[in-house]
């Protein structure tokens, strides 16, 4: 293979260094809010549970405004979509640092979260725009900042607190907001005019936004009468989101004849899986170890760190390995380390724990989780006309949103069934739970393996 064929042309470079910026910001922002919450409820005078909406408020606005992304890509370009949500989400982080009350914040928070659901598909769909079959490399070493967010995070919230009040965790948005915008509006090729704008659905958005806000929430509240209601609800509002969808076809906001095509659907369902596993990892990981094997909070955190520092040295070799053994085996073979990482866990808890094993499973898992996401999101990409991206980018996000809250609630209901009480329990309670996370890391294995071997690009039309 030539030099020119394998290399990357310097703008993908420039819109990747762009594309990362924002989901860095908002990794950073979330993690600080979610350590600083206490914190923030203190300040104002607030109960843990008012403050909890922080955090609610934001995800559920942000899964609002999800669906309008493809519709608003089409209509005003990536480009101009980019730097409006970018400078809304740093307008709202002054927003967020001036509030003086509960109240003000969380609607700060909220208008934050829908200039948030904006701007989170765009890395992906940027660079495959751009990318073309380089999608895989680009895509492994400009993840890699985003996953310095978690990490970055609980650190810079403590220095945060330590010298000043905690409005200044969101002001230091401020000055990479206007990096992030500057850079955007000289780096990102302009926006080709799109021939044809299709008319707003409004049926569509009244149909699904509602929907995955309902589904979400009563994810999260499965337990109590009323989020069983709102579950039910949104199973409603989305079913007859998928019928008028298939009645609309490419006038839809979503388009969902997209998953007729084989490799955008399977891609999809192995991106589902691989992000519910994730999630529901964050879930038991921590509550076996804390809970069940009597850890300090400090102590289990160390051994988790295992999970990001794997995370963190696959992801820059993902694209490397993709481009040499394609995408079905990297992602599968991920999947299946992951796989394999977790049931030392389920072994753990019928016989007896081990903090070399913990660590060793653990960066384990992290390394296979890194490999299976890139692949499977190039393949998902590399299989739908450039001019369809943007249908395609919302409606991969959605697939990889709503997988997190539905493992962890069915994880959580096991955990809730198997324990008495969630905060004391013993090792040998945690089996069923482990078992249900090993199973959905074989389906996302066999997920994987449906994958095509290799990228093909394809046609423009």
């Amino acid at each position: 293979m030539s030099e020119k064929s394998t290399s990357v042309d310097a703008l993908v470079w420039k819109v990747a260094i762009v594309a990362v910026i924002g989901p860095f910001m908002t990794q950073i922002d979330s993690t600080v809010v979610n350590v600083s919450l206490s914190a923030i409820s203190h300040s104002l005078d607030s109960s843990i549970a008012t403050a909890q909406w922080i955090v609610s408020g934001y995800l559920l606005a942000m899964t609002l405004m999800l669906p309008l992304n493809g519709w608003l890509v089409d209509r005003i370009g990536a480009k101009h979509l980019y730097l409006v949500g970018f400078s809304g989400f740093t307008l709202a982080s002054v927003l967020c640092g001036a509030s003086q009350t509960m109240t003000e914040l969380i609607c700060a928070r909220a208008f934050q979260g829908l200039m948030g659901g904006l701007l989170a598909p765009m890395t992906q769909m940027m660079i495959a725009r751009v990318a073309g079959k380089n999608m895989a490399r680009v895509m492994g070493y400009a993840t890699l900042p985003i996953l310095l967010g978690p990490i970055l995070g609980p650190v810079l919230a403590g220095a945060v607190l330590a010298h000043t009040t905690w409005s200044w965790l969101f002001y230091l948005n401020v000055p990479v907001g206007i990096l992030g915008v500057g850079l955007a509006a000289r780096l990102l090729p302009a926006d080709t005019v799109s021939s044809q704008r299709r008319p707003f659905d409004f049926v569509g958005f009244a149909l699904i936004s509602p929907g995955l806000v309902t589904l979400i929430y009563g994810l999260q509240n499965a337990s109590s009468v009323s989020g069983g209601c709102l579950l039910l609800a949104g199973c409603v509002f989305l079913a007859g989101f998928l019928l008028h969808s298939l009645r609309q076809g490419n006038s839809a906001l979503i388009d969902v004849r997209i998953f007729a095509d084989r490799t955008f659907s399977v891609a999809a369902v192995t991106q589902f899986f691989a992000n519910g596993m994730m999630f529901g990892r964050q879930l038991v990981v921590p509550l076996y170890l804390i809970a069940g094997c009597r850890l300090s909070a400090a102590h289990a955190g160390s051994l988790i760190a295992a999970t990001g520092i794997g995370m963190m040295c696959s992801f820059p070799l993902t694209g490397f390995l993709t481009e040499r053994y394609g995408c079905r085996k990297v992602a599968a073979g991920g999947a299946l380390l992951a796989f394999l990482s977790t049931l030392t866990f389920l072994w753990m808890t019928a016989h007896q724990f081990s903090a070399t094993w913990a660590v060793v499973s653990l960066f384990l898992a992290g390394a296979g989780q890194g490999t299976i996401s890139i692949p499977s999101i190039s393949a998902a990409y590399s299989s739908i006309p450039k001019a369809r991206l943007p249908v395609a980018n919302t409606a991969l996000n959605i697939a990889q949103r709503i997988s997190g809250p539905m493992a962890t609630t069915l994880l959580a209901v096991i955990i809730s069934l198997t324990t008495q009480s969630p905060k004391i329990a013993e090792p040998r309670q945690f089996v069923m739970a482990f078992a249900m996370l090993s199973g959905l890391h074989l389906l996302a294995f066999v997920a994987a393996l449906l994958l095509p071997l290799r990228i093909q690009r394809a046609a423009e039309a």
